[in-house]
This record gives structure tokens, sequence and C-alpha cells, in this order.
């Protein structure tokens, strides 16, 4: 490309590129797209966007073009490549100036030199660092932000690098300028301070452009007293700030013994700031966030723990342990507890009328980042510190004893409570929570004062965190009857489904307990699930509806008819919410579960939405796929019958074998349940295209996935040993060379020899015939090849673990002795031999009878007798018995 005459055409593209108008836009992005393979079109795209007097949007997309550039042709193996002596021009060409004047073209310029440096640096480009360098300590602002601007984005790309070579070099260019680059934020952080102290706004904001990271955090915060909350300079602070807490939480990650030095000082600086005086009017939410982040790590570090054997301790483990035993004095963590409580876990006013005005979407995304953050370091120091704070926590509790429940601070009281919960597991010892809620917590459910909803909703979660700790089943009538009173106030319960899995450990423990209350407990949550209105509080009605079918199972069958009717419009509604279809799919495995053999009465709306799930051409699917792929698994496990419709919803299983995503054994349990469901229907329809699935998968696949697809063929002999035989025989090679070649993965070989001697035993022509196939590919005798197929056969035997496969195998190769083949009769004894201990692994003694039986022998069929705690069987359990039953006295005698 002539630079002369090409500048001035690239300069009139560009510009129409940046056009509103498509019909002049739309030319010029393919002029310039013919023209990234040219050479020296670079060239003139460096020299537009360092021309300051042109329109903004056209440097900017000038830019943009070499930037793309860089990823497509900057590398010597990629087509097009840029010729060596461009790239030696263009790199020089990016750092002869930092001048550029506007923000966002500077970022774009300082990421494409980066991107650059990534392939480049320091042996194509040895001259950038220093170059950089020279620039940051020149006097010039301008360029000099610019400089470090292009500094950091550099550093941070060749740090990005995880090849071990390239890490070498990083480490080696980053002790050359560390400590250069430690000096320059410490004098940029002394100017800003020094600005700040004398009210230049102006100048303290440059300075802390040029900071951007630096350990001197503590020297900073303070400052944020002198500047106004809405000044522009404290949210640029803010910023630098969390800067360098990342920086300390980053080191004590990596580096915890090289951190040791400075556990004292980061302890000292975290607790002042949220614990004492000092933070007030100066701590905003994502510091406090990093800050407890920064305690939490150093409490629970392993690397700060010695071992129970102090003799096997490391040196570096004692003297962190050391540190935090002295710093972690008795009123140091009576002060934190205290404050974690009644500051830190506290509801402000705002967000309690927040509350009374919408509960439901209160908690939806509006919670504090601190609360989580808050929880989880207090139960880190509370388990760790146990007895120290064990009674500094009951003695909270008892402080609440005797106070007038309304007029009392609810606030500090619901956070108290709060605590409890968390702590129930380290409290064990020291609750009698049944007296206490006998005594304390069921008349404070009862108090019906409109401000103690806070507390009736705190207790009833208390509870949910006990109830599995420490809580007698004694109890819980009581309490299902307290719960109904108060799922009469929606407000309370919507949000109490805030934490629905609490929800559920209230309502169901011991199912023949909750079934007497199932009925209006049941009907109360789907008038909620009705009345309620946004996407994630029907969510959360919904897993509770799914937990207590899941416990209640086929007993919620009187009750869901109502629910029945319902889902379908919820479902429509809910088209663009694939969230809240996950929600409804959940509800319906658990539905189809319950129902069992009724479940046949939702198909006409159960089967489309499977359908719609599994189609991975529907963009959907990506949000559906786990769940629809469970609910099609239990509809088949419960249909008494094929249908057509059920039928053809396989046509979406080719596409997901060929995903060969996690959901792979899900697919596989799919196509078992239609083989057991009716193995002709589903073989005469689908085996072709499931064979080939199969082949498919077979060539690259782990030995796990390779059993699975085995398994398959397998059910299909054993449910239809003609059919299966047939539609699956081009995979059965495979499974012949497995054998001969003596596959070395032992379950893989028992799966070889279990799918072959269900052929040999079933269908000994289809055996004779595939041996010959295999003899003719294998340029083999037939008796050669059945030689050394018995061999392995009997050599192997050991891989099979199953007492059912052993058997199968010796019955298998017991078929064989009849014939007058000579290679079978040298084969006698290790036949026998193998049969005798296969013999022995199924025979027992009959008590009664002192006679010798066969173990696996079923004397005749019946339906199994439940226990109480046993699930009914599904459609599919019966099915497999019954298939169990014929193979067993009829296929093994």
């Amino acid at each position: 490309m002539d630079m002369d005459g090409a500048s001035s055409v690239v300069l009139q593209a560009l510009t129409q590129a940046t056009s509103q108008d498509t019909a002049v836009l739309k030319p010029a992005e393919e002029q310039l797209r013919q023209w990234e393979t040219q050479p020296g079109f670079y060239s003139v795209l460096l020299n537009i966007f360092n021309n300051h007097m042109l329109d903004v949007n056209v440097r900017w997309l000038a830019v943009l073009y070499f930037k793309n550039g860089i990823d497509r042709y900057w590398r010597r193996v990629a087509p097009h490549a840029l010729s060596e002596e461009e790239k030696t021009s263009l790199r020089a060409g990016l750092i002869t100036n930092f001048n550029e004047p506007v923000n966002q073209i500077a970022t774009q310029i300082a990421v494409l030199i980066a991107k650059v440096a990534r392939l480049d640096c320091p042996r194509q480009w040895p001259e950038l660092i220093p170059i950089l360098l020279e620039s940051v300590k020149g006097q010039d602002g301008l360029q000099q932000h610019r400089a470090l601007l292009t500094f950091y984005h550099v550093t941070k790309t060749l740090a990005s690098k995880r090849l071990a070579q390239d890490r070498r070099l990083f480490q080696d260019l980053a002790s050359g300028i560390y400590s250069f680059a430690c000096s320059l934020w410490s004098h940029h952080t002394d100017c800003f301070l020094q600005q700040i102290y004398a009210r230049d706004e102006a100048g303290a904001l440059s300075s802390l452009e040029r900071t951007l990271l630096s350990l001197k955090g503590s020297n900073i915060l303070h400052t944020c007293r002198q500047v106004g909350p809405d000044s522009t300079c404290r949210e640029k602070l803010e910023k630098i700030i969390i800067l360098y807490t990342k920086v300390l939480l980053d080191f004590l990650e990596y580096h915890p013994c090289a951190f040791i030095p400075l556990i004292q000082r980061s302890l000292e600086f975290a607790v002042s700031y949220l614990f004492t005086p000092a933070g007030e009017g100066v701590t905003f939410e994502r510091f406090i966030v990093q800050c407890m982040n920064l305690i939490k790590i150093i409490v629970k570090n392993d690397a700060y723990k010695p071992s129970k054997n102090l003799d096997d301790s490391k040196p570096e483990s004692l003297e962190a342990h050391k540190i935090k035993t002295a710093f972690f004095t008795h009123p140091t963590l009576t002060e934190i507890g205290r404050r974690l409580v009644s500051h830190y876990f506290l509801l402000t006013e705002e967000e309690l009328a927040m509350w009374e005005e919408d509960p439901e979407s209160f908690g939806n995304g509006t919670s504090p980042d601190t609360q989580p953050c808050t929880e989880v370091l207090f139960l880190d120091i509370f388990h760790n510190y146990n007895q120290t704070l064990i009674p500094v926590l009951l003695d909270m509790v008892q402080n609440l004893q005797g106070q007038d429940t309304v007029d009392a601070n609810i606030l500090l009281h619901s956070d108290i409570y709060n605590a409890v919960g968390l702590a129930a597991y380290e409290l064990f010892d020291n609750v009698d929570f049944d007296q206490w809620f006998k005594n304390q917590l069921l008349g404070e459910l009862q108090v019906g004062h409109h401000r103690y909803k806070l507390i009736r909703r705190r207790v009833i979660w208390l509870i949910g965190q006990w109830i599995s700790v420490k809580f007698k089943s004694d109890l819980r009538p009581l309490l299902y009857e307290v719960i109904l009173s108060l799922m009469q106030d929606p407000d309370l319960v919507v949000r109490q489904l805030k934490t629905p899995s609490c929800f559920c450990k209230l309502l169901i423990f011991r199912t023949e307990q909750f079934l007497p209350y199932l009925e209006s407990i049941f009907g109360l949550l789907f008038q909620l699930l009705q009345q309620v209105t946004e996407c994630d509080t029907k969510m959360q009605v919904l897993h509770v509806i799914s937990c207590v079918i899941e416990r209640v199972n086929i007993q919620i069958r009187p009750y869901v008819g109502c629910l029945v009717q319902y889902l379908p419009l919820l479902w429509k509604q809910s088209e663009e919410h694939n969230m809240l279809r996950c929600a409804i799919l959940t509800t319906l495995i658990h539905l189809v579960q319950g129902l069992g053999a009724e479940s046949k009465n939702l198909y006409p709306f159960l089967l489309p939405v499977i359908q719609l799930s599994t189609d991975v051409s529907q963009p959907p699917h990506v949000y559906l796929l786990e769940d629809g792929l469970e609910l099609w698994l239990v509809t088949l496990e419960n249909s008494p019958a094929i249908t057509p419709e059920l039928l053809r919803i396989f046509q979406n299983m080719s596409a997901l074998l060929e995903l060969s995503s996690e959901n792979l054994r899900t697919c596989f349990q799919i196509v078992n349940a239609y083989l057991y469901l009716s193995a002709t229907d589903f073989l005469q329809n689908y085996a072709e295209s499931l064979c080939r699935a199969f082949c498919n998968l077979l060539k690259d696949i782990t030995n796990e996935g390779q059993v699975q697809v085995l398994k398959v063929v397998e059910i299909a002999l054993k449910v239809s040993p003609i059919l299966g035989a047939h539609m699956f025989q081009p995979l059965l090679p495979h499974v012949f060379r497995g054998i001969v070649d003596g596959e070395r993965y032992p379950v893989v070989m028992s799966t070889y020899l279990g799918i072959m001697g269900r052929i040999l035993l079933q269908n000994s022509s289809f055996f004779s015939s595939l041996l010959t196939q295999m003899a003719s590919e294998c340029s083999q005798k037939m008796d050669q090849l059945l030689g050394s197929v018995i061999e392995m056969w009997v050599d192997r035997m050991d891989n099979i673990t199953q007492p059912e496969r052993r058997k199968l195998s010796s019955l298998a190769l017991l078929s064989l002795l009849p014939s007058d083949n000579s290679v079978i009769q040298d084969k006698f004894c290790g036949i026998i031999n193998i049969s005798v201990e296969a013999l022995h692994d199924v025979m027992t003694e009959d008590s009664e009878t002192g006679t010798f039986k066969d173990c696996m022998l079923m004397s005749h069929f019946e339906e199994p007798k439940l226990s109480d705690d046993e699930e009914p069987p599904t459609e599919q359990d019966k099915r497999k018995k019954l298939y169990i039953y014929v193979y067993k006295n009829v296929c093994l005698c």
C-alpha cells in the first residue's frame, strides 16, 4: 500500500465508517476489511490515530482496527502475517510520544501496546520498558500520565502469561523495575497527601490518578475526613483504597508465609477501623468488606495453625500463631463479637421501612454487601475462639430476658437471635434449646404487634437453624400449629421464604408427624404462589412446595389438583424468565415422582415442556437443559406404558449425545429407561441413529464413559436379545476386538465379557456369524480366533466381580462344550475350572433342608414390602424386577 496515496483513501473510508447511514457505512466497512491484509495498512492507521487534528471518532476507529489487526496478523505463523520490517516500524511509532489528549483513545493505545508487548517483549522489543520508565520520570504531566497508564497495562499483560519460560522472563523484568515502581507510587502518594491537606483538589486528583497501587493505605484513609462525601476526589480515593487492600489480600492469599511480618499491623489496621471509633465517618462499604476478608483469612489460614503435635509444626506456623494469640486477647475478641452482632448485623430503620412498604421485593438484591461477609467472619471467629465468645453471646441473650417484648430494641433483639442461629453447632452444649423454645420463643411467635413482625420472622429462622441440631421431635406438632397460624400473614411468609432451605427444614422432618397438617399448609403455599408477583419470590415458594412434595411423596396426590392446573399458566407467563422456569421444572420432577403412574395425566403439558427444555436448537436450553433431562428421566421411570408422543421426544437425543457434556450420564440413563419401557418400539425407531452416535462417542471417550455406552448395549441384549444384537451389531466388533486384545481396564473388560456372554448364551447363531466376520477382518482362521477369545476369557475371569456376570460367563462358555471342535476341547479344563469357581460363588446352604441351592434363583415373583421410611417403587423399578426374575429363572438356569 502506497503510504502517500493511501492515507487519504483510508482516512476517507474511516470517516464513512463512522456514518450513521448504513448505505455509506457498509461499503466503507467492507473496504476496510479488504485492506486488513495489505502491507502498510497498519502504518497508515498509526499515522491517523496519532494525528490529534483529526476527528476523534475517526481516530478512535483507527485504533480499534489497529488493535484487532494485532490479534489477527501480528504472530509470525498467522495467515497474511505482517512483515518483520513493518512490525519494527510500528513498534517504534507506538512509543515515540505519550501525549494523547483524549482519555478513551489513550487507554486503547495503552491496551494495544500491551498486546504487542505480550507477543514481542522483551525479545523483539527490549527498548519498550526503558522508554516507558524514562517517560514516567519526565516533568510533563500529560506525558507522565500516559506513560504510566501504558506501563500499567504492559506489566499487567506480561504478568498474565503462564508458560514457565515467560514467567521467568517476567520475574527477571520485575526484579529490575519493582523498586522503581514502589518509589514512584510512594512519590505520588506523598504528593497526593500534601495536596489534599493543602486543599488543592485539582492537584490531588491529578496525583491520585497517578498513584494506581500502593501499600500505604493507612495514611490515605485518614484523608477521607478531609474531602466531602460528594467530592470527585472522594470517589477516586475510595477506588485507590480498595486497590491497596486488594494488594494486601492477594499477598496474603498467594504468599502467606511471607506475609507473617505484616499480620500484627494488618490486624491492628482492620480491627481499628471496623471495631473502634477510629472508623466512624471514614469507612465505606467495600472497604469494610475488604477488611473483614483480611481478618477472616488470617484467622482461618491453615498456614498459621500449628499441628496438634507442636514438635511437628513449622517455625512459621508457630510464629504466626503466636502473633494471632497475642493480638486476639479476651477484651479484643469481646469487642469484636459484640460489635459484629450489634453493629454489622443490624438492619437500619430505612431498611425496615422498605420491608414494610414492599416485603416481596425487599431482599432481592437490596441487602448490603457487608451482611453475608459479616456472617462469615462471625462464624470463623466464633469457631476459632468459641471459649471466649460463647459467654459473650450467652450474656447478650440473657440481657434480653425480662425486657418488654414490644418496647425493647427490636433490631438488636433480632441480631442477637441471628448470631445464636449462625452459631448453633458451637452452642450445642451450652443452650437447652427445647426449654428456650417452650419458655421464650413460642411466646414471642404469638406476639401480634406489628412492630414485632421482625422478631417473629427471626424466631422462625432461628428454629430452622436449630431444628437439625437440637430439637425434640415431640415439639414438632406444636411448631406446625404455630406455623399454620403465622402463614395467615403473607408478608411474614414471603420474608421467611428468602431462606427457603430453612423453611423446608421447619416444615418436614418426620413425615408422619407432618401429614395431619399437609393439606392446610400445602393449600396456603399454593395460595401464596398465586398471590406473589415477584419472579424471585415465586421461585422461593416453588422451592418449598417441591420440598414438601419430595418428602411426603405419594401422600401428596389428593392435594395437587390445583397446582397441576396452575403450572401450565405459570409456565406460559414465565416465557421471559428462564430461572423461574427452572424452578417449575424442579417442581414437576418431584410432582411426577409423587404421582407415579398417575403422572401420565400430565403428558399434554409435561411432554412439550420436556421437548422445549432439551432441544439444543432452542435458546432456553442453556438454562433448562439439566433440569429438563432430569424431568425426562423421571417421567420415563414413572410411565406405565410408552406413548407415541413420549417416543417422539427422543429425536432430541442425537444432538445431546454430540454435545458430550456433563449431562451425558443422564442421557444414558434416559436411553436405558426407554429400553426398559418398550425395547421393541424404541429400538425399531432409534437404534440406527443411536448406534451411529455411540460409534462416534467410543472414538474419544473416557473408560467410565465407555462403560456407560456398553451398559446400554448390555441392557438392550437383556430385554430384547435378538433385536438388541441385530440393532447394535456395528458396535460388537469393537467389543470383540477389546476381548481379543486383552482390554487393560477391568471394568471395561468385565462389560465386554458380559455382552459377549449374553450373545453366546442367548443367540449362538449370531455369535457364529460375528466370529466369521471378525476372522475375515483379522485375517485369521475361525478356530484360531475362537481359541484366542476363550483363552482371554478364562484368563480375565477375575475382572468380573458381580456374581450374576460370573455365572453368565460360565454358562456361556459351558454352552460351547458339546461341540466336538478340538479348539474348544483343548480349553476344557480352563472352562470347567472357572465354572466351578462361579458355582461356589452362587451356591448357599439352605438352613431348613441342609442342602445347597443357587442363591440367584427367585422362587416366586412378588411385590416387596416397604417400611415406613422407604419410597414406593417406580414403574421402572417394577419392570427391572420383572426382567431380573425372568432372566435369572429362565436364561440363567
